[in-house]
C-alpha cells in the first residue's frame, strides 16, 4: 500500500504542506497535534513569550475596522451569521419578500438550518402574522433529526401545531390537494452544492408543483460553502434518481436559487412548464467567499471539514467502503475491513438521529481520518480527489465487489465506474470531463446572481 499511497508522486507540489497531504495513511502523514517535535515545542514557546511582550502594543496600534472573531461551537459551526463577513441570506431580508406574502396563505419547504439568525424561519414568520399553513419537510425531516435514508413521515410539529407533510420517502413531490388552500411556496433550505444532495431533487419537485397548480415559490437563497469551484461528470439523463436529476456536473458552484432560475431557463420541469419563481438574493455574497455554516445542514455533515471533503467521499458510498457513519466523524474519514494498513480504526454504531444499520455495523474499520487533509489540500486542490477511488479500487482485494449498483446514480454514468476499472489516470478521467464541464459554464452564465472567478479559489 505505501508504493500506492504516494500515487501523486509526479505531481508533488513544492509546497510543503500540499506534498504531505498527498500522502493518504497517517503512519505516513503526521497529522496536526501528533508527537510534536520537541525542538519546535521549545522553539514555539520561546516566540509566545517574546510575543506577549510585543503583542499589546500592535493590538492597540491595530485598525478598529478589524471584527471580532466569534467562538465556533463544539461542531464546527459558527455562533454567529457575523463571522461569515456580514453574508446576509436571503431569510433575513425579510423587507424584500414580507409584502410579497402578507395577506396570504403560506406553506413552507424547511429543515433546521432554516433560520433568521438563531430563530427558526416558521417562527419568525409566525411571530409577524404571516399565515403559514403547513411546512413541507425534505430528507431528515423538519427538525432535521431523521437518519440518512430514513422515510421522513407526515405528522404535526409538536412546538408549532403546523401540519408536516414529508416530501422524502413514499412521496416527494407536495400533493395538488396540499396545495389547494395555498397562495405561495417559501423553499429556504442550506444546501452544499452536490448534485446528490437531496435537497436540489426537492426543490425540482417543488417547482414541478407549484408550475402544475400556478402557485407562487420564493426561494430565499443561501450561500454554497462548495461554490467556488466546479467538476464531475455531466449527469446521463438514463441515471436520473433522487441523488440526481439535471444534467450539471456533480461539484456545479451554483446556489439553489440560481439552479432554481437555471431549472425554469433551460425548461428542465417536465412538458417544459413554467413555475412562477421569485428568488431573494443573498446580500454580500460571491462564490469565492467562504461561508461558515451556523447549523448542520444534516445529521451526517456536523462540521465544515466534512462538507469540503463531501463531495468526493459521497462517491465512496457507492462502493465497498465506509465514509464513518456510525461513528464521530461521519464525512471526515474512511475506512473498511479489509483496508488493512490503515491506521485510524474506528467501529461503525447505529446511533439515533443520525446512523441507522450503517456500513460494516460493528465491525473494525481500518482507515485514514481526512480532518487535516480537508483543512491543508481540499480546499485549495478545486476537484474532486478521485486518487481516493482509484486507490482503493487497486487495493480491494475482491475487485469485482468493489462498486455496489449505486455509485452510477452517484456519479450519474457507467463511465467513471469503466474507467476506473480499466486503470485509467485521474488525469485522463479528468479530461473526459472538460467538454460537458465547459457547456455546463456556457449555459449557467445567464443564471448566476452573484460574481465567480475560477482563478481564485475559495477566500477565507
Amino acid at each position: 500500500m505505501a508504493n500506492n499511497v504516494m500515487f501523486l508522486e509526479k505531481e508533488c507540489f513544492s509546497n510543503r504542506i500540499k506534498r504531505n497531504a498527498i500522502n493518504l495513511t497517517q503512519d505516513m502523514l503526521r497529522f496536526k497535534g501528533n508527537h510534536p517535535n520537541p525542538k519546535f515545542v521549545f522553539l514555539f514557546g520561546w516566540f509566545l513569550s517574546l510575543a506577549s511582550i510585543w503583542l499589546p502594543p500592535l493590538v492597540a496600534q491595530s485598525s478598529p475596522k478589524i471584527q471580532s472573531i466569534h467562538p465556533k461551537n463544539s461542531t464546527g459551526y459558527s455562533n454567529s451569521i457575523n463571522q461569515n463577513n456580514l453574508i446576509r441570506v436571503g431569510a433575513e431580508r425579510t423587507g424584500q419578500y414580507l409584502p410579497l406574502i402578507r395577506g396570504k396563505k403560506i406553506a413552507v419547504v424547511s429543515n433546521q438550518t432554516s433560520t433568521i439568525g438563531k430563530t427558526h424561519l416558521v417562527d419568525s414568520l409566525q411571530k409577524l402574522g404571516i399565515d403559514i399553513r403547513l411546512v413541507f419537510a425534505p430528507e431528515h425531516g423538519f427538525r432535521g433529526d431523521a437518519e440518512n435514508g430514513a422515510e421522513v413521515l407526515n405528522g404535526i410539529d409538536a412546538k408549532t401545531g403546523l401540519r408536516i407533510v414529508s416530501l422524502y420517502g413514499n412521496n416527494v413531490k407536495p400533493l395538488a390537494s396540499d396545495l389547494k388552500e395555498i397562495d405561495c411556496v417559501i423553499f429556504d433550505i442550506q444546501d452544499v452544492g452536490t448534485r446528490f444532495y437531496t435537497y436540489l431533487t426537492t426543490l425540482h419537485y417543488v417547482m414541478e408543483s407549484c408550475a402544475e397548480n400556478q402557485k407562487q415559490l420564493i426561494v430565499l437563497d443561501r450561500p454554497n460553502p462548495n461554490g467556488y469551484f466546479i467538476d464531475g461528470p455531466i449527469l446521463n439523463t438514463k441515471f436520473k434518481s433522487m441523488v440526481g436529476i439535471h444534467p450539471i456536473p456533480i461539484v456545479h458552484g451554483m446556489t439553489l436559487g440560481e439552479l432554481a432560475s437555471m431549472i425554469n431557463g433551460e425548461t428542465w420541469l417536465p412538458n417544459m412548464i413554467h413555475c412562477p419563481l421569485t428568488v431573494i438574493q443573498c446580500e454580500n455574497y460571491d462564490h469565492n467567499k467562504a461561508y461558515v455554516l451556523p447549523i448542520p445542514p444534516s445529521p451526517n455533515l456536523p462540521n465544515q471539514n466534512a462538507i469540503y471533503l463531501y463531495p468526493t467521499l459521497c462517491l465512496l458510498e457507492g462502493t465497498q467502503m465506509s465514509m464513518g457513519r456510525g461513528t464521530d466523524y461521519p464525512f471526515e474519514c474512511y475506512g473498511s475491513p479489509w483496508l488493512r494498513k490503515g491506521s485510524f480504526l474506528f467501529v461503525p454504531k447505529n446511533i439515533k438521529g443520525k446512523a441507522l444499520n450503517p456500513p460494516f455495523l460493528n465491525d473494525t474499520c481500518h482507515g485514514v481520518l481526512l480532518s487535516d487533509f480537508a483543512n491543508e489540500f481540499i480546499v485549495s486542490y478545486q476537484h474532486l480527489y478521485i486518487e481516493w477511488l482509484i486507490m482503493l479500487f487497486n487495493e480491494c482485494p475482491d475487485k469485482n465487489k468493489f462498486f455496489n449498483p449505486f455509485f452510477s446514480k452517484l456519479s450519474g454514468n457507467e463511465e467513471l465506474k469503466t474507467q476506473i476499472m480499466a486503470g485509467n489516470t485521474a488525469e485522463e478521467i479528468r479530461k473526459s470531463w472538460q467538454a460537458g464541464i465547459e457547456k455546463f459554464l456556457t449555459k449557467r452564465k445567464p443564471y448566476l446572481l452573484y460574481p465567480f472567478d475560477p482563478s481564485l479559489g475559495l477566500k477565507k
